[in-house]
């Protein structure tokens, strides 16, 4: 392959390391701690597949050697990257209700862990970024169907504010989903992550006994075509080109696996299975 594309191979990790300057690891969840602590040991800055561990302790573990070494890490939540969310950030104000909807057919991987770590983490990043406040209560539910772990799985979450989120996952669907709809005063916003559309209904004018709707004014557009792989990348190699903070580094990476952990400690699992 190396040959091929006229790159280099390395024979190992420690081979690697010797030679790069930052890399990505894209390694199965379950090995995510091990391979990032023999990066930051070696002084190379690293770019983590979501989510940063398979567990919130493997997280801290990462984070602490990481910031020991003095290495940058970002983590590869996705969708920060997508052009819809800037599009929802500038029309959020004061969220009441957010429904997240996921969902996948089983592509045969990610089965080392369960749908709360593999799928569900993106929309626990968006959440804690956008409501920007504590989670008080979590409620949860997960049905393992296809793998050893949970493969669908329903959170209802509290934040302080009163703000209530209903987050759905699965990997195990007939049909791909990517959907996040928010309902604030005055105003509801719906965005499709893989479609890039947004739609925008909101109160602009004044109601009449006659026509109440014609308060509401509608506007709906798809953002076109976009890479945010290749956009996460970007903003990554900036960043420690700059000797800059990544935006989406380890506390972030914490928090979303700290969410999870929460959603997963308080999950009703059938135990039929």
């Amino acid at each position: 392959v190396a040959a091929r594309y006229g790159s280099l191979s390395a024979s190992s990790l420690g081979d690697l390391l010797a030679r790069v300057d930052i890399v990505s690891i894209a390694v199965p969840t379950a090995v995510h701690a091990d391979v990032a602590c023999r990066v930051a040991e070696a002084g190379v800055s690293m770019l983590i597949e979501k989510p940063l561990a398979g567990t919130l302790a493997e997280g801290e573990r990462i984070a602490e050697a990481a910031r020991g070494a003095g290495v940058a890490v970002q983590v590869g939540h996705l969708e920060r990257y997508n052009p819809v969310f800037d599009e929802l950030r500038r029309v959020l104000d004061r969220p009441r209700f957010v429904e997240c909807h996921r969902l996948s057919p089983y592509a045969g991987r990610g089965g080392d862990t369960n749908v709360v770590f593999d799928v569900m983490i993106h929309d626990l990043d968006l959440l804690a970024h956008l409501v920007g406040q504590e989670v008080t209560e979590v409620e949860a539910i997960g049905v393992p169907v296809l793998s050893d772990h949970v493969d669908i799985a329903n959170a209802r979450l509290r934040f302080e504010g009163g703000c209530i989120a209903n987050v759905t996952a699965s990997r195990v669907s007939l049909k791909r989903e990517r959907k996040l709809r928010v309902f604030q005063p005055d105003a509801y916003v719906s965005i499709d992550f893989d479609k890039r559309r947004v739609v925008v209904a909101e109160r602009r004018g004044t109601a009449t006994a006659d026509s109440p709707m014609d308060a509401i004014a509608v506007d709906e557009h798809e953002l076109g075509a976009a890479d945010p792989l290749a956009s996460e990348i970007a903003a990554f190699v900036a960043a420690v080109r700059a000797g800059e903070r990544p935006q989406v580094g380890l506390a972030e990476g914490l928090a979303a696996l700290r969410l999870a952990d929460r959603v997963v400690a308080a999950m009703d699992v059938p135990t039929e299975h």
